[in-house]
């Protein structure tokens, strides 16, 4: 028998997705009976303890029978119960200043970390992640800064919305201004932004047109990795080339600065990767950029103006555009309206938990419950208190 626990969030604030709603749990439980579940108690979740209750799944404090233990966010050192095997996001393999003591403390406890991050198909591509209901909400949240700083229009907030179908149906009838919206990238988070573009009969335009053209109604544009990054050299793209040696690439996107009223950034960005643009171009009189919604959030990142996560409950800040790492009134007219909300999936959490448990049952479970599997190994960073193999450039990291 494999007892599996729900582990309730603890990190602050308090996240309230899961990794199985209460039906999936119990969907398991009748398709494999040698499968158990137990939920911990927790007041924040979006799935209420009663909701589990009703299909059959105990609630209990001490989850120390169990062999699995499943959370989503970062466990608190306090929280970790030694030997056990857990999955969560750990944040931990780009070496990640703040969570270098939880590492640590799962090295000492013997326990054995399986990353969600690091769950990844034969051929590299992540299997888990939130970044569609991401894109979803940032795009959302993009198009409401610049309403409010426009008062041209008005949305209500998503986690005022039961779900994505209450969504939906808020945004029937809405009228917007005619705007200019630029998006980067073309993974989970982007599709998320166009979800919202084609829900709101927001028309695309070619990278071209966008660049010479007018329009008296609202209209996108996508630029995705090679529309954004050629090579210095030959100004050609190669995907391998670029991950291999982004350093021999420079960014071409701040034409588009020029000529658009909102960025909704969801590339995939790292510290050798050009920025799109840099603090003395956001100080250039052509910029026109008014609000920026920063999805995949990296502070100081591909767009260098990210000052820092913000919060659902209070989400954007301003950023004076001659006065770096200054923050300002939003809807200053010397100041771009940032929008960094660092876990934008919340504002949607039961259907954001609904996919996530999917791809879980689609792509893991099996594999989970074997003796040995191919696919848990590449995401085990840690096993029973040792650093694997192919984590070992974490060595001085973890302090080992």
């Amino acid at each position: 028998m494999t007892h599996i626990g729900l582990i309730r969030e603890g990190k602050v604030p308090s996240d309230n997705r899961v990794a199985f709603t209460p039906q999936q749990c119990a969907w398991i439980m009748e398709n494999y009976p040698q499968v158990s579940f137990t939920v911990q108690p927790s007041p924040d979740r979006c799935f209420s303890d009663d909701e589990y209750r009703q299909e059959g799944v105990p609630l209990s404090e001490d989850l120390n029978h169990c062999d699995i233990l499943m959370g989503i966010k970062e466990v608190p050192v306090q929280q970790l119960i030694p030997g056990k095997k857990y999955l969560f996001f750990s944040h931990t393999k780009k070496l990640q200043e703040q969570n270098k003591d939880l590492l640590r403390s799962i090295i000492d406890k013997k326990i054995t970390l399986i990353d969600y991050e690091c769950l990844v198909h034969d051929d590299g591509q992540r299997i888990l992640g939130f970044g569609f209901f991401a894109g979803v909400v940032g795009a959302h949240n993009g198009l409401l800064a610049y309403g409010q700083r426009t008062g041209s229009f008005t949305f209500k907030r998503v986690h005022q919305c039961k779900d994505f179908q209450e969504l939906i149906t808020h945004y029937f009838g809405v009228k917007l201004p005619p705007m200019k919206i630029v998006v980067t990238g073309s993974g989970r988070v982007a599709a998320g932004i166009l979800e919202v573009m084609g829900l709101l009969g927001i028309k695309y335009v070619t990278p071209d047109e966008f660049l010479i053209c007018q329009y008296k109604y609202p209209v996108y544009t996508q630029l995705k990795a090679g529309e954004l990054y050629l090579k210095k050299t030959d100004k050609s793209y190669s995907r391998e080339d670029f991950h291999r040696n982004p350093g021999a690439y420079e960014c071409k996107f701040l034409p588009f600065a020029t000529v658009s009223d909102v960025l909704m950034n969801g590339i995939y960005w790292d510290k050798n990767i050009p920025q799109l643009f840099t603090w003395e171009d956001l100080a250039l009189d052509n910029f026109r950029i008014q609000a920026i919604a920063d999805i995949t959030d990296d502070k100081f990142g591909s767009v260098p103006c990210n000052l820092g996560d913000t919060s659902i409950d209070d989400p954007i800040y301003g950023v004076h555009k001659r006065k770096r790492e200054k923050t300002e009134d939003p809807f200053d007219p010397d100041s771009i309206t940032m929008m960094c909300v660092g876990n934008l999936p919340n504002e949607l959490p039961r259907d954001a938990s609904q996919y996530f448990g999917d791809q879980l049952m689609k792509y893991v479970f099996d594999d989970l419950l074997m003796e040995k599997s191919e696919l848990i190994r590449r995401a085990t960073i840690i096993d029973a208190g040792k650093l694997t193999k192919k984590y070992s450039y974490m060595r001085d990291y973890a302090g080992v």
